[in-house]
């Protein structure tokens, strides 16, 4: 029996600040490392979100951080805040600006807000020549635009961002490749109703192709409706291997290394 090697998955998005782990962190960082996972990147949603990323990846050698405002909080979004951002952008664990972009689903801010506050951080991501972290729901058409616009005017960004929980169809997976965005994908890849995307799964070249938990939310199938966390990308990873037929430990080296070659650690 072969014993897999330690330390080779990369959970690219989690949001490790968040309430839901204030009671058992520690554990859930450890359970991690057990289970193969060798870098987290804990996404701020906010200023208060960032600063709280930043600390926790003080604390712990394996956590990265993206720093943003979420669409969610764009209405109270203002440039006074966005110079925040660029201000905790500067600490070195600091590898994207994110998650910033377009939620068209909940509508928590007006839509002129959430593309406002989305192109001042693009701006921002340029100026600091970072990649960028975008969270679109139920958005893609706006979002493409925004995002074809953007990638036009800094054509030398040879790679600008990832797309995370990306579940489009088949052309809005080819737009963002052109664009030269990473897609990550998360637990909701097994669940039964998401059978249909397996084409469009398997079509991500491997080198595009990321993997995330979005933890505490969208655990996979076998722990659905309960908290999720980065021990189980490993689930993601399996699943994820047998969508495409390939090996695990393929597929694990190949996010990873996608991982590193666009956060840049």
């Amino acid at each position: 029996m072969t014993t897999e090697p330690a330390h080779l998955l990369t959970d690219t998005h989690t949001h490790l600040d968040a309430a839901e782990f204030k009671a058992d962190r520690d554990e859930v960082i450890t359970r991690a490392r057990d289970t193969g996972v060798g870098t987290i990147i804990t996404v701020g949603t906010g200023i208060k979100s960032g600063r709280h990323a930043i600390e926790l990846a003080e604390q712990y050698q394996d956590i990265l951080v993206a720093v943003g405002i979420h669409p969610h909080a764009a209405s109270t979004a203002t440039e006074v805040g966005i110079t925040a951002i660029a201000r905790l952008a500067e600490h070195p664990k600091v590898v994207a600006i994110g998650e910033i972009g377009l939620d068209f689903y909940r509508n928590y801010s007006p839509r002129d807000s959430q593309f406002r506050t989305l192109q001042w951080q693009l701006d921002l991501a340029v100026q600091l020549n970072l990649p960028v972290v975008i969270h679109c729901r139920q958005a893609h058409d706006e979002m493409l635009n925004v995002l074809r616009d953007w990638t036009s005017q800094h054509a030398e960004r040879q790679s600008p961002g990832v797309i995370h929980c990306f579940m489009g169809d088949a052309q809005t997976t080819r737009q963002y490749l052109e664009m030269g965005f990473y897609l990550s994908l998360g637990g909701y890849i097994t669940y039964p109703v998401n059978r249909d995307a397996h084409d469009t799964i398997r079509s991500i070249p491997a080198d595009r192709l990321m993997v995330e938990t979005d933890c505490p939310y969208l655990a996979p199938q076998q722990y659905r409706s309960q908290r999720n966390e980065p021990a189980y990308v490993r689930h993601t990873v399996e699943e994820l291997a047998r969508i495409r037929g390939v090996p695990f430990e393929t597929l694990a080296q190949e996010t990873t290394e996608n991982a590193h070659r666009l956060f840049g650690w």
